[in-house]
């Protein structure tokens, strides 16, 4: 059985999978660290899966998403005062 991944809109953080009477899911995307051996051989090891808390949909984040659900960020050396620094790349 093919699973199906779908890829989220810049920003989007809600469910647009509609159900058997038209309505929308709207269940909210959480993301997914401990998918099943079927979805890593389909998504590929190390893939950033999503998935809706209520009808199990799956999404993979859009590359142009810039909102802070797709932000990603590098992680610097902690400074004197034990704190993380964290910097936005961009992928120009």
């Amino acid at each position: 059985m093919a699973i199906t991944i779908k890829v989220k809109m810049p920003g989007q953080r809600a469910c647009n999978e509609k159900d058997a009477k038209g309505e929308l899911c709207v269940g909210h995307l959480k993301r997914w660290y401990t998918p099943d051996d079927e979805t890593l051989k389909q998504a590929g090891p190390g893939a950033e899966l999503y998935r809706c808390e209520r009808c199990h949909a799956l999404y993979r984040p859009a590359p142009q998403d810039h909102s802070s659900a797709g932000l990603r960020y590098d992680l610097r050396p902690v400074n004197l005062m034990g704190m993380f620094k964290k910097t936005v790349t961009s992928d120009k």
